[in-house]
């Protein structure tokens, strides 16, 4: 192992990025891989986050950044709510370093590319400010407005990373369309659906009977039957738009990419809806439900995935050096020499 000097052992708390990035190139599969386990994780703590509140565990730390007045840890007294609800805590550092490894990767990967750790830096920032946000949700005593704007921030992480995923699998030149206007403005009219839809997946969840705590957690002031009536309505709006994009991209033969995300994101929505339905006729069952926010994060990535691949961006042309002169060969120097 070499000897670190001084200067390295500077350079390294100066810039630590810079000085890994020097001394280390990964391969391309690996920042693709380091990327796809930041938007794992982000999956995964939608999941635990909603095995919190179904569980009834959401004060089950009563006060942050401690889990008690006294204990930065979960203690005995408080039960599995405190282990379920700390446990999530501590998922959010798994987090954080599944997306500082993902900037590390962007970072080294030569020839550098600014994108892709801005992409990086987008997703730990989200991170970091969702925390104090979910600090925020404990200490008001999970106010539904509150929970609503913590899964928000997590389905913002989702589409970053989503496309940060998307990006390492690209090159960095100027985007060509893969289809007409028309096509692109109905998914994006299709994304915009999708957005709506979440948003008022969150009102449902604010005013549906998962408070998220054994305790009497007053609910968002809307008639749930209502909520959920648009709620499936917009769903219902999101799967005919994916039908007519699929129809429409049949239709201009367009290439393999974008109709089988549409057909993925169809089977995905049909899923979700099934799984709606069901768990809306039978009493909202707390395994169904969160399965229903594991298939919303699933769908988000899809809507994401659809419309990234409306285009494609293919590796930028670096000017190499300039080839050599070519060298005359002995017959040519010899006819440019004879005497004419």
């Amino acid at each position: 192992m070499p000897n670190v000097t001084r200067a390295d052992a500077q350079a390294a708390v100066r810039n630590p990025l810079a000085f890994i990035a020097a001394r280390w190139t990964p391969a391309p599969r690996t920042v693709r891989r380091a990327a796809l386990a930041a938007l794992v994780m982000s999956v995964v703590i939608v999941v635990t986050g909603g095995a919190v509140r179904l569980t009834g565990s959401g004060l089950g730390c009563p006060t942050w950044p401690k889990c008690t007045e006294d204990s930065l840890t979960t203690t005995s007294e408080m039960g599995l709510h405190g282990v379920i609800e700390f446990g999530n805590r501590l998922l959010t550092y798994v987090l954080c370093a599944a997306v500082g490894w993902a900037i590390i990767a962007a970072r080294s990967q030569k020839p550098y590319r600014r994108d892709l750790t801005r992409l990086g830096w987008a997703q730990f920032w989200i991170v970091m400010s969702n925390a104090v946000l979910g600090g925020i949700v404990v200490l008001v005593g999970l106010n539904p407005y509150t929970v609503a704007a913590h899964f928000v921030a997590t389905a913002a992480l989702i589409a970053v990373a989503t496309v940060m995923w998307h990006r390492t699998r690209e090159g960095d030149a100027a985007p060509r369309p893969l289809a007409g206007r028309a096509v692109r403005q109905l998914v994006w009219v299709l994304t915009a659906v999708s957005v709506l839809l979440i948003l008022v997946g969150t009102v449902v969840t604010g005013a549906g009977p998962h408070a998220g705590d054994s305790s009497e957690v007053p609910r968002m002031p809307v008639d749930w039957e209502t909520v959920s009536k648009v709620h499936a309505v917009l769903a219902w709006i999101v799967v005919t738009l994916t039908f007519a994009l699929w129809f429409v991209l049949k239709a201009v033969d367009a290439p393999e990419g974008p109709l089988n995300r549409t057909r993925e994101l169809f089977l995905i929505l049909l899923a979700q809806g099934a799984i709606g339905y069901v768990q809306y006729f039978t009493d909202l069952p707390e395994v169904l439900v969160g399965l229903h926010m594991f298939g919303s994060s699933v769908m988000w990535i899809w809507v994401i995935r659809v419309l990234l691949s409306l285009r494609e961006r293919p590796e930028a042309d670096v000017p190499g050096p300039a080839a050599p002169a070519a060298q005359p060969s002995r017959a040519t120097s010899a006819s440019i020499a004879a005497p004419r």
